[in-house]
């Protein structure tokens, strides 16, 4: 027996906008991206909820790994999203909540995944967040949103997925499952701006006090000896935490702005663009770090230095703006 929640299919699904491939960071990361396309499919504005993005900072080690938070999914679309209590094959329990109409995210193994292929599906081992919508286990088939898309899959992924059959797995730690409820929802809210509005000026009041960029490429010049003795594989990792983080998270902030300049108040165009050309320049920087592992001498201040220029300069008008 099939139970889905919505009347999709993989080849129908057109996905939003903010993972279009002309942008400099088409996927920013899967909890993120998995979120957009679970709202764009509600038929809500996943763009409305990216203040949360002006509140990111460099860590010492990586830029924040971004993710709406819950308490806004709460405020802006009146989603509850709370953390699942895995007691039962999570098979049974996520096919249960679909007949509840409700939603799980749920950690899985990516090596399982076809939409991943040519990364990660049956290469390796790698965790990664889908929200399934669309369930038969008789027929061992899965629809489910991931990454920069809606996706389906089949019998001995089906399997892995949930640790079925062959790859079932001795009694260890159970995945790590969140319940999205769905019957507070609210579409076309009248509020709905003046509530993005508050959460900006609450994003924005967490910012860091100075400038992250500046630190991040400290970070990066203290790294550098140790980098080019590394391998692709290891760059690769590294720089999904410097880089990639850090200018996806500057793209999808420069698409809240503009939301802000469209529908709260003009003014603001200035900050989504510097937030755009730090969106950019960490995509240079990327491809310069790329270049150092493999034995290039490169002066990455050119990159770095107006990278945190950006930064200030959204910052200072956005604080102005909205921050009371």
């Amino acid at each position: 027996m099939t139970v889905a929640l919505l009347p999709l299919t993989a080849d129908g699904f057109r996905p939003h906008a903010l993972h279009a491939s002309e942008r400099n960071w088409s996927e920013t990361n899967c909890y993120v991206d998995v979120w957009i396309e679970v709202l764009h499919a509600l038929g809500l504005d996943p763009v409305a909820g990216g203040a949360f993005t002006l509140s990111t900072d460099f860590e010492g080690d990586q830029w924040t790994f971004f993710k709406y938070p819950p308490e806004d999914l709460r405020a802006l679309y009146g989603l509850e999203v709370s953390e699942f209590n895995v007691w039962r094959p999570v098979l049974d329990h996520v096919v249960e909540q679909l007949e509840f109409g409700r939603l799980c995210t749920v950690e899985v193994d990516s090596w399982f995944l076809p939409d991943t292929r040519g990364v990660s599906y049956q290469i390796d081992h790698v965790k990664s967040t889908i929200v399934p919508q669309m369930l038969d286990p008789g027929a061992r088939r899965m629809g489910y949103f991931h990454n920069a898309g809606y996706f389906e899959l089949e019998g001995d992924d089906f399997d892995g997925v949930f640790r079925l059959g062959r790859h079932a797995e001795a009694p260890g730690l159970p995945p790590y499952v969140e319940l999205v409820r769905l019957d507070r929802v609210r579409r076309n809210d009248p509020e709905l701006v003046s509530r993005v509005v508050a959460l900006t000026g609450e994003h924005l009041a967490r910012r860091p006090s100075d400038n992250p960029i500046i630190r991040l490429g400290e970070r990066i010049e203290h790294d550098l000896p140790w980098l080019t003795g590394q391998d692709l594989e290891t760059f690769h990792l590294y720089s999904f935490g410097i880089c990639r983080q850090c200018g996806a998270t500057a793209e999808l902030a420069s698409s809240f702005v503009d939301w802000l300049n469209r529908f709260d108040r003009t003014g603001t165009e200035p900050a989504a663009d510097a937030f755009r050309d730090l969106a950019a320049g960490a995509k240079a920087l990327q491809f310069a770090l790329a270049r150092v592992v493999r034995g290039r001498t490169i002066d990455l201040m050119p990159i770095l230095t107006p990278m945190a220029k950006h930064w200030s300069e959204a910052m200072d008008l956005l604080g102005d703006r909205y921050q009371t």
